[in-house]
């Protein structure tokens, strides 16, 4: 009797012990995954516009987006581990600076005719980068 009660006070305790959630490298990982998808909808978004439709409400709206999965991706990447946290760090990096670039050149010393294609050119631009960088990062598992 007292062999089934030890039992079961360890089959509870097991299963108490499997309750406690996910592990910091689990939510880590769901963290970037989550912002990951994210970034490629607002990246879709940007590259989706045309010169004619977009509007400045529009493209600031998808860039504020990305800052913020940007700063979701990067207080998570310190509880990633291994390939997996040099992978979302480099594509962290030159995601990051070329979303930068992106915002400090879009109209930049162009006349209005030739923004329709600097406006193309960079979402281009920040599409590849992201297929490049971040469309690596494994969220499979």
């Amino acid at each position: 009797m007292k062999a089934i009660g030890a039992l079961l006070l360890l089959l509870a305790a097991a299963a108490l012990g499997a309750c406690g959630g996910e592990s910091k490298e689990t939510k880590a990982k769901n963290q970037v995954c989550d912002a990951r998808a994210d970034l490629s909808k607002q990246v879709n978004t940007l590259k989706g516009l045309t010169p004619s439709v977009a509007n400045v409400g529009q493209v600031k709206t998808s860039l504020n987006a990305i800052r913020d999965d940007l700063g979701k991706i990067t207080s998570a990447q310190g509880d990633l581990k291994g390939t997996r946290k040099s992978q979302v760090s480099a594509a962290n990096q030159e995601f990051k600076s070329k979303v930068q670039d992106v915002a400090a050149n879009l109209g930049a010393g162009v006349s209005a005719g030739e923004a329709k294609t600097h406006l193309s050119a960079a979402f281009d631009d920040l599409a590849a980068t992201y297929k490049r960088t971040f469309a690596k990062v494994d969220c499979s598992s």
